[in-house]
């Protein structure tokens, strides 16, 4: 899941980048592609590694049928851990993807700002696809927030593992829709 908000947020800020350069973008160079992928696993590594060195810990959630991180537990440690957990790899991240949306589609609205060639509509194509694969990511993982953040902070009890059932499998089936999404609004596929 963090890899997956961590890449969207790499992209919607790349795509931003590319739809509002002067300059026809250089296919060639995959330099940038790579250090995106690169700092997008090593951020992800950086807040997945810390509940197996102590702070905060995995362990069954729900009805036990799925791993994640230990929400039930109502001690300091753990609780510092899910706040900055959701903060760094939800909120900054989420609002990386606004920003980058929000000055795109300021750009788009004065119009001058964006450059005009043959590689626009690929690249306006791409846009609506990374929109999409991001509007996706947001209805899968915003229900499974929620329902990790009354489990941590609310009254013991209040979730049951029946009712995180639906927000956990839906959470986990997020990675598979990227691909669908990929292949169905490209047309080189």
């Amino acid at each position: 899941g963090i890899i997956s908000l961590i890449s969207l947020a790499v992209l919607s800020y790349e795509r931003y980048c590319t739809m509002t350069r002067t300059t026809e973008a250089d296919t060639t160079n995959y330099r940038k592609s790579w250090t995106g992928i690169i700092l997008s696993w090593a951020y992800s590594l950086l807040w997945t590694v810390p509940p197996l060195f102590g702070w905060s810990s995995y362990g069954p959630e729900g009805p036990g049928i799925t791993c994640s991180v230990n929400w039930h537990s109502k001690d300091a440690n753990n609780a510092s851990y899910i706040v900055c957990l959701f903060i760094f790899c939800l909120v900054i991240p989420f609002a990386i993807i606004v920003y980058s949306y929000g000055k795109l589609l300021c750009a788009v609205r004065q119009g001058s700002s964006i450059s005009k060639g043959p590689g626009r509509s690929r690249e306006q194509r791409i846009l609506v696809m990374v929109v999409v694969m991001v509007v996706c990511f947001l209805l899968c993982w915003l229900p499974y927030a929620a329902v990790a953040l009354i489990a941590t902070f609310g009254k013991p009890g209040l979730i049951t593992p029946a009712a995180s059932i639906i927000p956990a499998i839906l959470a986990k089936s997020s990675t598979v829709y990227n691909p669908i999404i990929y292949v169905f609004l490209n047309k080189q596929v």
